[in-house]
C-alpha cells in the first residue's frame, strides 16, 4: 500500500520530466571530408597548409571551415573535390588563405584542427 501511495504521488512529477527534456543536439553538416595535412602555419594573418596531391589539387578543391571557440577560432581544412590525377606530388602542395578570406579579424587567435600525416616519399 505504501509503495502504491509513493508511486501515485511521484507519477505526476515524473510525467512532467518528459516535457523538459532538451532536444537532441544536431551536428552541423560540414562540406566534404577532413583533410589530413603535412604541415600548417599561421602567420601574418594567413593560414598556410601543405596537403597531399595526386597532381591536380587546387585551392578550389579545399575549403577552410572556421568555428568560434572560447579563446579564438578553430580552422578545419576540408576537401570538397577529390584529386583524381595519377601523378602524386611527394612533398604535397601549399595552399594559403588570408584571414580576410576566412572572415577572421587581423591578429585573431586561431588553432588548426586537422590531423597530421607524413608526406609519402
Amino acid at each position: 500500500m505504501r509503495a502504491l501511495m509513493i508511486a501515485m504521488t511521484l507519477a505526476p512529477l515524473m510525467g512532467g520530466c518528459a516535457l523538459f527534456q532538451p532536444a537532441p543536439l544536431q551536428e552541423a553538416v560540414l562540406p566534404g571530408s577532413m583533410e589530413p595535412i603535412h604541415a600548417a602555419a599561421v602567420s601574418q594573418d594567413q593560414a598556410v597548409f601543405w596537403v597531399s596531391s595526386n597532381g591536380c589539387t587546387a585551392k578550389a578543391d579545399l575549403t577552410p571551415v572556421v568555428r568560434a571557440v572560447s579563446d579564438g577560432s578553430t580552422i578545419t581544412l576540408r576537401r570538397i573535390r577529390e584529386d583524381r590525377c595519377t601523378h602524386p606530388v611527394a612533398e604535397g602542395v601549399e595552399m594559403r588563405w588570408t584571414f580576410q578570406e576566412m572572415g577572421l579579424r587581423p591578429g585573431a587567435r586561431v588553432s588548426i584542427e586537422n590531423p597530421y600525416q607524413m608526406p609519402v616519399g
